[in-house]
Parts: C-alpha cells; sequence; structure tokens
C-alpha cells in the first residue's frame, strides 16, 4: 500500500548516471533515415554538418545504456532529481480511489524538461570546438532550454520561433534573449527557406517545420555552426529517460506500481523520457502498465497522421524519417500548446506505437484547458499548455476509476509550467478559445506530397 506523502524527493547521490536507450530491447529496430538525394540509409558523414560526433554516435547506438558526461552531471544537479508528487488534492476533488502521481519537471532553470537534452547537446557540441549552435522553438520551452545551456558553455545560441508563439509568448523571448541568445520570428527574411514563405503570406503564423528549416539552412551554410533539436530524434529521447529513471526509483519508495503512464505528445521527447524506462520493465515481465500517448486534435500525427517517410521540415532540408507524420507541408492551427504542434511524431517513438506497445489518443485544447484550471485549483501548479493534455487523460482515467471503484496507479509527467503561458488562460477562462476542427479534407493535402521512396521502405 502506497504511504500518504506529497513530495517523493530523491537525493542528489541517486541521480541517474545513464540514460537509457530502448532500441535493444526492442522487438524489432525502427527503419533507419534516408538520404533525401539517394534515399540510402544516412550515414555518420551525412550527420556532421549538422551535429558533433558524440551525438552521432547517440543517435545510431546499439548500446542499452550511456554513461553521462561528469559535466552534464554537474549541471543537471542545479535541479535533478526532480520531484514526484501525489496528487492527493485533485484526487479528492475528482472523488476518484486512483492514486496519481507526477513527475514535475517545471523545476528546472527553463521551467521545462528540456535542459534534460539542452546540456548535454551544448557540452557535446562546444567539447567538438563548435561556436555556435542554431534551433528552432514552438512553445519557446527548447529555445529557452538551449539559450540558458549555452550560456553554460560559452556558445552563441541563434533561435527562430514559431511566429504564433512569438506573438502570443513575448516573454518566453525575452526570457531567452536574458540568457544571451539572439531569437528571430519564423519565417523570416533571413533565410531562404523562411523567405519563400514570406513571399506568399507575409503574416504566416509559422510552423515547428518552418522554424527548423531556417536554423538548419543557417547551420549547413557556417563550419563553426551546428544544428540543436529539442524532440524528435533519438539521441534526445535518451537524454530525457533521466524522468523515468527517477520516477522508478521514487514509486519504488513508496510502493506503488503504475498500472497507466500517461504523456503529452508533441515531437515525443517528454513521452519518451517517461515511459521508456517503463517499458523496459514491462517488455521484462516485471510490470505491466497501460503507456498511453495524448496528443492535440488539432494536430493528430499518431492518430490520423500516416507511417511513412517524411522531411522532419517544411522545407524538405532534413533526411527522410519514418514516422506518423501529417505531411511536411502540414501547417497546424496556432493552438495555444505551441510545443505540440509538430507535424510529425519522433521515429523511434513511432515505432513503438507500430509495434502496438503503446496508446494514442487525441484531445481538444478547451478540454486540456479545463484539466489544468482543475489542477491549479488544487495542486497550486499552472500547468503549461502542453502537459494539459495528459492532465486531461489523467483526470478521464481517475473518473472511470471513480465509476469502477477501481484503485489504479496512474502516473503522468508535468514537463513544463505555465507562467509563461497566461494569455491562454485567459482565452479560455473568458470563454474566447475554441476547438479547431482538422477535417479529412483539411489533411488530404500534405498527406498527398510525401516523399516517394523505394518500395518496402
Amino acid at each position: 500500500m502506497a504511504d500518504q506523502r506529497t513530495k517523493i524527493l530523491l537525493d542528489e547521490s541517486q541521480l541517474p548516471t545513464q540514460w537509457y536507450n530502448v532500441v535493444p530491447d526492442l522487438p524489432s529496430p525502427p527503419p533507419p533515415p534516408l538520404h533525401p538525394g539517394t534515399l540510402q540509409p544516412v550515414g555518420p558523414d551525412d550527420l556532421a554538418p549538422l551535429f558533433p560526433p558524440d551525438l552521432i554516435a547517440q543517435e545510431v547506438t546499439a548500446e542499452r545504456f550511456v554513461d553521462i558526461p561528469g559535466e552534464v552531471l554537474d549541471v543537471y544537479r542545479l535541479w535533478r532529481p526532480s520531484p514526484l508528487y501525489r496528487a492527493h488534492r485533485l484526487e479528492k476533488a475528482l472523488g476518484t480511489p486512483a492514486r496519481i502521481y507526477y513527475k514535475y519537471e517545471g523545476v528546472s532553470p527553463a521551467g521545462s524538461h528540456k535542459p534534460n537534452t539542452a546540456v548535454p547537446q551544448a557540452f557535446y557540441n562546444a567539447e567538438a570546438g563548435v561556436r555556435k549552435l542554431t534551433t528552432e522553438t514552438g512553445a519557446g520551452q527548447w529555445g529557452t532550454a538551449l539559450a540558458f545551456a549555452s550560456a553554460l558553455f560559452d556558445l552563441e545560441c541563434e533561435v527562430w520561433m514559431v511566429g504564433a508563439s512569438y506573438d502570443q509568448k513575448p516573454y518566453r523571448r525575452t526570457m531567452m534573449e536574458t540568457f544571451g541568445a539572439t531569437v528571430h520570428r519564423s519565417p523570416s527574411e533571413l533565410t531562404a527557406a523562411g523567405r519563400a514563405i514570406r513571399a506568399e503570406d507575409p503574416q504566416h503564423p509559422g510552423s515547428l517545420g518552418i522554424a527548423i528549416s531556417e536554423a538548419v539552412e543557417v547551420a549547413a551554410a557556417d563550419p563553426d555552426t551546428r544544428y540543436a533539436l529539442g524532440s524528435v530524434l533519438n539521441h534526445v529521447l535518451l537524454h530525457q529517460t533521466v524522468i523515468g529513471e527517477e520516477a522508478l526509483l521514487q514509486l519504488a519508495a513508496v510502493g506503488d506500481t503504475p498500472d497507466v503512464v500517461v504523456g503529452c505528445t508533441g515531437g515525443g521527447s517528454n513521452f519518451g523520457g517517461l515511459v521508456f524506462p517503463f517499458l523496459r520493465e514491462k517488455l521484462a515481465g516485471r510490470m505491466s502498465p497501460v503507456i498511453r500517448a495524448v496528443e492535440p486534435a488539432s494536430c493528430p500525427s499518431l492518430t490520423r497522421g500516416v507511417y511513412a517517410y517524411d522531411f522532419g521540415d517544411t522545407a524538405g532540408m532534413t533526411p527522410l524519417l519514418k514516422m506518423h507524420t501529417l505531411g511536411h507541408r502540414f501547417i497546424p492551427d496556432p493552438i495555444h500548446a505551441g510545443g505540440l504542434r509538430y507535424h510529425g511524431m519522433s521515429p523511434l517513438l513511432s515505432h513503438v506505437y507500430e509495434l502496438g506497445l503503446v496508446e494514442a489518443l487525441a484531445l481538444p485544447q478547451t478540454e486540456c484547458f479545463a484539466a489544468a484550471v482543475r489542477f491549479a485549483r488544487t495542486e497550486g501548479i499552472v500547468p503549461a499548455p502542453e502537459p494539459s493534455h495528459a492532465l486531461a487523460a489523467c483526470i478521464r482515467e481517475a473518473l472511470a476509476c471513480r465509476e469502477s471503484g477501481e484503485e489504479r496507479v496512474i502516473l503522468t509527467a508535468l514537463c513544463g509550467h505555465g507562467h509563461f503561458d497566461l494569455a491562454a488562460y485567459e482565452a479560455y477562462l473568458s470563454g474566447r478559445m475554441t476547438d479547431e476542427a482538422v477535417t479529412d479534407e483539411r489533411l488530404a493535402p500534405g498527406l498527398a506530397e510525401l516523399p516517394t521512396v523505394p518500395a518496402g521502405a
């Protein structure tokens, strides 16, 4: 029986010293990225203009565990291990016999889970002699994290922020600039990719795919610059597994095992970071949780996309990734959960979904904000819009337990706070927030423009 603690804390000495790579434990390996010109599997040389050697090695590693460098652990200790909370007050408000736990990543300097990978990416780039990093950001959480990490390792940082979020979240931009980054509204006039989009629509709201194109274009043209990505790729999800590894220890400390593990999904980093260590335990027969990914109904790559090779960016500059995608030219509605507004899903997570090892659910943003407000009024934390999707799914699960009488254990990751998202809360509380209907007709053009690859790929 679980004890009644509210915060389950680990000592710094219990900070994980290795990241976990789920690939060796899967029934089959994920399909490789393809070179867009040759349609052959991408090799290390193909990735060298964008990433330093250590990150390329981690992207393709077959090792189950990867040691975390001491310099990275030293920075992690600023906020890690992060707390695991038991949501006693939310449980009481819902009248549920379920036990709800949330791993709170908003305690990091950037206010989200993103520094878990920003810090090692900045470290490995600095070790390789890189002087500058470029990147994209949606809601601004990733850009903030990379700006923070770049400052620690004396790197320049240039960020292309999705236009809709740039307009909605000016103080997130200010936070990036406080850490020393230069921030541009995307699409911008600074790149060929941005200018092409703006020529068609000067007020384009932008997308993560467009911002990626701009950041990649600048990095590829400068030998002293590399590109950093906040989600999607294997090495990013690898770095995030410190979340799940800590959560395993914390739940064990109170004698609980999860029946349901829930996480929000945009590119997949927060979800993979939480669930992959639990998936390892499930595949080994040591526990059997249902693992559920929750995405926005307005950008439903897992639940309504296709599993196919596609570009990671809008302009078609990246390798082809086999993933669940809505098409690289799909431009999502400017919903408030900017970090989930991406046309594709992590190839590794997409593969895990194809294997039937996780479930997926798409929810409308008004239900998610209703859950976020309920959470704030009971637990006292204003969530970022992104994890509000997972909270809404947790509340659904908890209410089902109230009906059935089951005492299920529910675990989620509250991957960031919403202190820079109050304009979104204002829109919800004033009744101005609406749910966007994404019709099949809306999805059809993007899916019709998927790249052609050899049969069987």
